[in-house]
């Protein structure tokens, strides 16, 4: 990113945008579509030597073995790929349902844990691995595009049992409403049970997670809404 001391002085009084750019990698010219596919109508080319300015990102195509879109500043989508953002996973906010076609926040159903087949220890979001716990944090952090932890916003979170009290205590909204993108939470049991809604059907809600009936392992279940104690919606 680069600002010179009189943008900084600027952009205090609201004149310029600040938003990090990014260069182009792996390609001599960016195509910008419609929504996150290749096969989409193209909206602009970006030369070799611009810089990207990303506004939200999101899951599309696969593209050399990334499913990222990012949505320029421009409001089409070029494929993260050939983008140089220093991660492979997503650096900004998630795009919401309306960010085009393709640009739901749950993304693909998929095992796209970080620590299948690595448990043991304990992850950066300050949980163990393989646990149902982990695998939200990871989905809050990579979908959601959220920075949480097991101490997020100053409170303890703690076993999955404890996240819908620690969250309704933070302020984040709990209801028993499920949407896509939401925290399914049963307090049942001696630890109880989180796991990621990927998609909404009437009464029945389908849901992601760990250590279910697999343990430590990736599974998917189609429930009624009731089986859980309640959702909880960082973002959505």
């Amino acid at each position: 990113m680069k600002v010179s001391i009189a943008a900084l002085f600027a952009a205090t009084l609201g004149l310029v945008d600040l938003a990090v750019a990014y260069p182009i990698t792996h390609a001599s010219a960016l195509n910008c579509r419609s929504s996150p596919s290749a096969s989409a109508t193209l909206v602009k080319t970006y030369s070799a030597d611009a810089d990207i300015k990303i506004s939200c990102q999101t899951e599309g195509q696969s593209i050399e073995g990334s499913t990222i879109w990012d949505k320029t500043q421009d409001g089409c989508y070029v494929a993260d790929y050939y983008v140089k953002t220093g991660a492979s996973g997503y650096v900004t906010g998630t795009c919401g349902s309306s960010g085009g076609g393709g640009g739901s926040i749950p993304g693909p159903v998929t095992d796209d844990y970080l620590y299948k087949g690595q448990c043991g220890g304990v992850d950066p979001w300050l949980y163990y691995k393989c646990q149902c716990t982990s695998f939200v944090a990871q989905r809050i952090n990579k979908r959601l595009g959220l920075s949480f932890n097991n101490k997020y916003k100053g409170c303890a979170f703690g076993n999955a049992n404890t996240w819908y009290s620690a969250a309704k205590n933070c302020g984040v909204t709990v209801n028993s409403t499920p949407v896509p993108g939401s925290i399914a939470v049963y307090t049942g049991g001696s630890a109880g049970h989180v796991a990621w809604v990927s998609s909404v059907s009437g009464d029945t809600v389908h849901v992601e997670e760990y250590n279910w009936n697999n343990p430590e392992k990736y599974g998917t279940r189609a429930v009624s809404k009731s089986s859980f104690t309640g959702y909880i919606h960082f973002k959505v």
